[in-house]
């Protein structure tokens, strides 16, 4: 999971056509590739919360509010990510999988950092930093079980370590710099990865984040 900003991306003009009470999320279908392109604007081709490729693992657009729970936020262009498509994970588990929960225990990407409550480890587990207010390793704690991001074991933990395998090497042969020294050795390696899926992943294997 990482930060995303919502402010410099186009808003999908088509959302103001469409109201709560005169229509539904069946209506937007002929406006979706719209609403696609401002995500990717704003997301590339990753999932919101996993950051896995949208192209490998399917995607839909993901209301991180439940139009359910909220549907006046049903055409709110805050309320909406484009979301992998997979059933163990994500949206659709945050949805159909996961139980009962808060959303506002949620780490929302366009409002929260995922650097303050997230390490991602070289071997594709994820881990809550130390030091979290009560509030906050919460927070981290229920976006991990709600969104299912397998922190210990699973198909993304196994997608992460696989990402990260030729990063490892590299800082492997580094050993001894400290991290500011690794960012500055590794920045190309830093750039070229800010695209790829499970970046976050990468920076901070190769920063020792």
């Amino acid at each position: 999971m990482r930060r995303l900003n919502r402010g410099d991306v186009d808003v999908p003009a088509c959302l103001v056509e469409f109201r709560h009470g005169e229509h539904t999320w069946d209506d937007v279908r002929a406006h979706k590739a719209e609403i696609h392109a401002c995500l990717e604007q704003m997301q590339g081709r990753r999932c919101a919360y996993c950051e896995g490729p949208l192209d490998t693992l399917g995607q839909h657009v993901e209301h991180f509010r439940r139009k359910f729970h909220f549907p006046l936020l049903t055409f709110v262009w805050t309320n909406l990510y484009w979301s992998c498509d997979q059933k163990d994970s994500c949206g659709h588990f945050k949805d159909h999988g996961a139980g009962a929960y808060d959303v506002n225990d949620l780490i929302d990407p366009c409002s929260d950092d995922p650097d303050h409550f997230f390490r991602f480890r070289s071997d594709g587990t994820i881990s809550v930093r130390q030091g979290l207010s009560a509030s906050d390793k919460r927070k981290a704690d229920e976006t991990l079980r709600v969104l299912n991001l397998h922190p210990k074991w699973g198909r993304l933990r196994n997608m992460r370590k696989a990402a990260l395998s030729n990063y490892v090497y590299l800082v492997d042969e580094a050993s001894g710099f400290a991290p500011a020294e690794l960012q500055e050795l590794f920045r190309d390696e830093l750039n070229a990865a800010r695209h790829l899926p499970f970046s976050t992943a990468i920076r901070h294997v190769l920063t020792a984040a």
